[in-house]
């Protein structure tokens, strides 16, 4: 079974793109396993989330 990662709030839709696209090419942490998913979505409250989903 595998799970998906909440990363981190922040403000804007911009910082959201950033982080996702850093998850993305493994940037933001030394591992091999890059994620299969990775989304930006939008709270209720009108911040922008990254989650991520992996093997």
């Amino acid at each position: 079974m595998a799970w998906v990662y909440y990363l981190r709030l922040v403000p804007t839709k911009f910082e959201a793109t950033c982080l996702a696209a850093r998850v993305e090419e493994g940037t933001l942490w030394a591992t091999k396993r890059l994620p299969r998913y990775v989304g930006v979505f939008q709270t209720n409250k009108g911040r922008f989330g990254v989650k991520a989903f992996w093997d």
